[in-house]
Parts: structure tokens; sequence; C-alpha cells
């Protein structure tokens, strides 16, 4: 295992600069850096932050494009020894107001205000003017590189999400071992689409493409044609999209085969990929599909296909180096290679250590992280090459388009409404998304339920991507002996 070049972020620049300061570090559509300015910006933006009057263990929360702001932002919160918090833009106020609070953000660099959120709210205009104000010593703050650093929001099965809580040590390094593994170097030009509000995404651009001395490019479109204009203009060499996204460049008589031709690498992240998805992304640009594993809880990758092309069918790439798999039963004990059971993560070594836990959730934090594994709910096995297969998603969980939806929270919101007597959310098969979101809905007895009304409700309380595609109304539902409603039943009404 490659430890990182850095134990704290702040430092994470300092090799490239020493080595060639003048190399492009960033890119995205406003702005272009130096290592040597991007270092310099990070620190200007530390500078900003205390000025706003940011110290040592405040939350950090940021809902920002995709943009210089976002990063500029997080490196100088982790300067500060600050706690960042992502907030992804595509949520509801209400699903917002609850990770500030729940998080106890102190501040949150956002587009507009959240209503009703506590703590200090700081636009884009404010946050830029303030980096062009920033002047003074840069704070230097002791940061122990093992205490929280970072909190992102993944939901659970009980419908409100957890905040998994990681260390500056555990943000560095998978990129540390990817960079070793896979042959980074500066040559790198790294283009990333996917959300920088996401701390996985944060992991795998500039904390990764930094100690390869690469270069990392933030694409601020996820269509089609913007997506391969990014890759064609900036030359990119690594690039990773979900399954709806390679679906929609494969079918995208726009795009051409050329305007991929400088990748080395495709990753599909954030969901499983159809084979027919894979064999037309690779039949139109011959390029391979690299197929990855990844938690929010890890962070980020766990585990990937070789660079060479896919592992075999089924499998989503070998673990890295830094961690050890383990394939479990209902007891916990660890079953041999080929066997099915729940997939679970544990360090390879005592330098990694697994996330430190769900914020002010000490009873699911001991439960997933039960006997030093970090306990992912998926199930699958380790074949004999040592790829992860897996047969089952999270369980319950609804992937659609590459975002994870879980049923109890939508539920939670449907059973808000007026009328709803019980529900049950459930996904249902699509060939572009993977999965659509479909609910089905049993109105209180003599009610008349008005779907527009529902759907209404729903989307104002919940992210686009996580409102139900589909309604169904039924008299009543297939119930066990405990009284839960008979999921396996579910299938038959999408």
């Amino acid at each position: 295992m490659s430890p990182p070049v850095a134990t704290l972020v702040r430092d994470v620049f300092a090799a490239a600069v020493a080595r060639d300061p003048d190399h492009e570090a960033l890119v995205t559509r406003r702005s272009r850096y130096t290592y040597a300015e991007l270092d310099a910006a990070c620190d200007r933006a530390a500078v900003a932050l205390a000025a706003m009057g940011v110290r040592p263990g405040d939350r950090v929360a940021a809902s920002l494009p995709n943009e210089d702001d976002v990063v500029l932002a997080f490196h100088g919160a982790m300067r500060l020894g600050a706690v960042w918090v992502g907030i992804n833009r595509a949520l509801a106020d209400p699903e917002k107001r609850f990770q500030l609070d729940d998080s106890g953000a102190a501040l949150c660099l956002a587009e507009r205000p959240v209503a009703g959120a506590g703590g200090r709210f700081v636009d884009i205009d404010e946050w830029r003017g303030a980096l062009l104000d920033a002047d003074g010593v840069v704070p230097r703050p002791g940061i122990d590189p093992f205490a929280p650093a970072a909190i992102a929001y993944t939901s659970g099965t009980t419908g409100r999400p957890k905040g998994a809580v990681h260390s500056q040590w555990n943000l560095l390094l998978p990129g540390a071992v990817m960079v070793a593994e896979r042959g980074y170097g500066p040559e790198l030009r790294k283009g990333d689409c996917l959300p920088l509000t996401i701390l996985n995404m944060l992991v795998l651009t500039t904390l990764l493409v930094a100690q390869a001395h690469g270069t990392c490019i933030v694409m601020d479109r996820i269509d089609p044609e913007g997506v391969a204009e990014w890759i064609r203009e900036e030359r990119v060499t690594t690039w990773n999209g979900p399954p709806a996204l390679l679906h929609g460049l494969a079918g995208n008589d726009v795009v051409a085969p050329s305007d991929l031709a400088t990748l080395d690498e495709v990753w599909n992240g954030g969901a499983d990929c159809p084979d027919a998805v894979r064999e037309r992304f690779e039949a139109k640009f011959a390029k391979s599909v690299l197929f990855t594993y990844g938690l929010t809880e890890a962070p980020s990758v766990v585990s990937i296909d070789p660079r060479g092309g896919p592992g075999g069918p089924g499998a989503s790439g070998v673990p890295l180096g830094h961690l050890a798999v383990h394939v479990v039963d209902e007891a916990g004990a660890v079953l041999p290679r080929g066997a099915t059971g729940e997939i679970c993560v544990a360090p390879a070594d005592d330098r990694y250590r697994l996330m430190l836990g769900y914020h002010e959730r000490p009873e699911a934090t001991a439960e997933t992280l039960a006997g030093a594994m970090l306990h992912t709910g998926d199930i699958g096995f380790v074949d004999d090459h040592g790829r992860i297969v897996v047969r089952d998603r999270k369980k319950l969980v609804i992937v659609r388009g590459g975002a994870n939806v879980y049923p109890a929270e939508v539920e939670r919101v449907i059973h808000d409404h007026d009328g709803v007597e019980a529900c049950a959310v459930f996904g249902v098969p699509d060939e572009r998304l993977g999965e659509r979101v479909a609910a089905a809905v049993q109105p209180v007895p003599g009610a008349q339920l008005d779907i527009d009304a529902l759907r209404v409700h729903c989307a104002a309380n919940l992210a686009r991507y996580k409102v139900p595609d589909r309604f169904v109304v039924v008299d009543g539902f297939v119930r066990n002996a405990m009284g839960k409603i008979d999921r396996a039943a579910l299938a038959d009404l999408g």
C-alpha cells in the first residue's frame, strides 16, 4: 500500500509545486490554474474563510456548481482544520435544511439561501469578492490528520440521511493508492462531470490528481454533447460517468468517435451498467468500459477493473491495495471465495482507518463497523481472481441514472400527504437509466386521492430524481406475519 504523499490536505500540492510549479493543475469553465497559482488561491480561500469567522472544527457547507468556487472553498476549509459538508444542489430545501442542521454547519456557501436553515449564508458573488479581498497571514493551525474533516450524507433505510465522517488522511489515501497502482503521472488529465458537492468526487479530483502531478478538469455539463466537447477540447485521458451518460454518448449521432479519442480510461461509476449499454458504447468508441465499486463510507473507490479492460463478466474490479474485502454470512463469519454473502470492507493494514463513523449516530456506526469491518449491505462474492461481483445493490435501494434513491425516504414524504393510507416505493427496470422510481399508494378509505397533487407535494420536498416517475393506486398490500408490506410482490405492479 502506498501512503499519501501528504498527511494533510493543505500539503497535497507541495510536491507538484516543487517539481513543476507551472504545470497546469486545474481547469474549469471560468478559470485555469497552474500548481503555483492553485496553491496560492487555496491560501487566499483559507484567509477569506477565517475572516468570515471559520475556526478549526467548524462545519463549512457548500452547495455550489462545478467551478473553481467549490474547489477553493474545500481546500481553504481543509487548511483551517474545518469540517467540510457537501450539499447536493439537486436536493429540495427541506432535504438541504436537514443536512445543514444535522451537521451544525456554521456557514453555507450556496447560490441562494436555504429556507429555514441556521448558520451564515454566503452567495457566490460574496465568496468571489472575499477571495479577491483576502489578505494577510495564512492561518496554519495544528491539524490532526485523523480527526473529523468531512461529513458526507448518504441515506439509509431509516429514510433519514446519515453523515459518514472522514479524516483528512482518509480523503487523501484512495488517490495515493490509485496513482501508485495505475501508474498515473503528470500526463494524467482527469475529467469529472459529476457534482463536486459529493465528497467522493473531491477525493477523485484534485486530491487524486495532485498526487500524480497531473491536471484536474472539472466539467460543468453532464449532457452527452457537453461531456464530449470537454473531453475533446481538453484532451481528457481518464473520465467516469454513470450508465445513463454512457447510454447517451453511444446513442447520440452528434457525438463522434473522434470526440473521445484521447481517453485511455472510461470508468462506469454510481450504478450497475447493463451489458447492452456497455456493448453499444464499446462498439462505437472502441473504448473498454471499466467497472468500479465504491462507497461513500470507504470513501470513494473500493475496487476497479485493470487499465487493460474489464476483469470478467459481472465483476466490479479488484480491491485497491489499502483495502481487504471479505464476504460474510448472517452470523458474521467470513465465507470462502465464491460463496455469496454480505460484502464487507476492512483495512489491509493498520495504517488505514475506516470511516470514523456516522455523525451523531452511534447505533448505526456500531452496526456498520461491527467486527472492525465496514458492512456494506451489498450482497455478492469474491471470485477466484479476487474480483468483486455484486449480486444485488444495497437492500431496497433504487439506482436511477447513477443516483441512489432510498424508498423509505420517498415513502416518508408520500405518507405526509393527506389521503394516503399506505405506500411502497420500488424500482422498475429502465434501459437508459437502469431503474425508474415507482410508488404504489393505498388511499385512506373513502378518500379520493389526487395523484397530480401528490406529485407536486413530492416535487416540493424531494430532489427531482427521487420523485416517482409512476404512481399506482392500489386497494391494499400483501403483508407478512409482522404486518410489513411484502416487497417481493411489488415488481408485478411496475
